[in-house]
């Protein structure tokens, strides 16, 4: 194992050229867990409410994440083991399914293109080191985030509050904050949205916002310290802002927006951009 890392080490774009597949492979997994995980949740929601209540709960379970085969969500047939091949199918199908020739979403490629770009960044930033390997879980717990909040605007606490622990955590490697650093910034994180919610709600008696993303902030916090969080905020703001602008002017704009995708997108550029980030906007510190 030392060998084959010293080899990466030692021949960068090799390293890189493994890091996009592996990203790509992983980005298709990702796809499986933005369609699957949220119907196992609600299902086990389900069945803790049907054990407390003792009643009988007539649903039949969804399919698990990990062990289930694929299949068109339209058709329901199983997929054969070349459309599974990240980007390539679908461009090979031509974007719609094998079998019943219904559209297959954009997403799925866009997913696993965003996984592979971002390692592929991450690998050319950090190159073979740990820190490469927790940018490299961030990354891949913020797309999953940002598509199920997008889908069922809910960031489930599986997925926020194992963020959160992950970045305490390697927070004890000194990548680029203290644990207590991190620990600060996990408390600011979430309180900080927790008080805007409720001033909010006190003003105009109407929730702004999830609890889900007081979480992911707090997260947010553990992995960049509290004063990243100033710049995650404001990426989200603008973010959301043009966002909004461009659905208006498609005419396309909903009342209702998930916050969390713009969160995500807050902390992953201020994680891998920090530095210059900070610099560009307060040039004097």
């Amino acid at each position: 194992m030392t060998e084959f890392i010293g080899v990466l080490s030692a021949y960068p774009m090799a390293f890189m050229a493994l890091a996009v597949t592996v990203g790509l492979l992983v980005g298709s997994f990702l796809n499986v867990v933005i369609l699957r995980l949220p119907p196992v949740l609600e299902y086990a929601w389900k069945q803790d409410y049907a054990d407390f209540t003792e009643t009988e709960l007539k649903e039949s379970k969804p399919p698990g994440i990990a062990f289930t085969r694929s299949h068109c969500p339209q058709c329901k047939t199983q997929l054969k083991a070349w459309h599974n091949i990240p980007v390539i199918s679908y461009l090979l199908l031509r974007g719609k399914c094998g079998f019943c020739h219904k559209k297959i979403p954009f997403r799925y490629p866009l997913v696993e293109l965003m996984s592979a770009l971002l390692i592929g960044f991450a690998a050319y930033q950090y190159g073979v080191t740990l820190a490469f390997v927790s940018a490299c879980l961030l990354i891949w717990m913020l797309l999953v985030i940002t598509w199920i909040d997008i889908d069922t605007f809910l960031i489930p606490d599986q997925l926020s509050l194992s963020l959160l622990w992950l970045g305490l955590f390697f927070s004890l490697f000194e990548f680029t904050i203290t644990p207590s650093a991190a620990i600060v910034g996990a408390l600011i994180g979430y309180l900080s949205l927790w008080t805007v919610f409720h001033l909010f709600k006190l003003a105009t008696g109407k929730e702004g916002m999830g609890y889900g993303d007081f979480k992911l902030l707090a997260a947010g916090g553990a992995w960049l310290g509290a004063e990243a969080l100033i710049v995650v905020l404001f990426i989200a703001s603008i973010s959301g802002l043009l966002i909004a602008v461009v659905q208006k002017l498609m005419n396309n704009y909903q009342n209702k927006i998930p916050f969390g995708p713009y969160l995500s997108i807050g902390i992953l550029v201020s994680y891998l951009f920090s530095e210059e980030i900070l610099n560009m906007l307060f040039p004097a510190l």
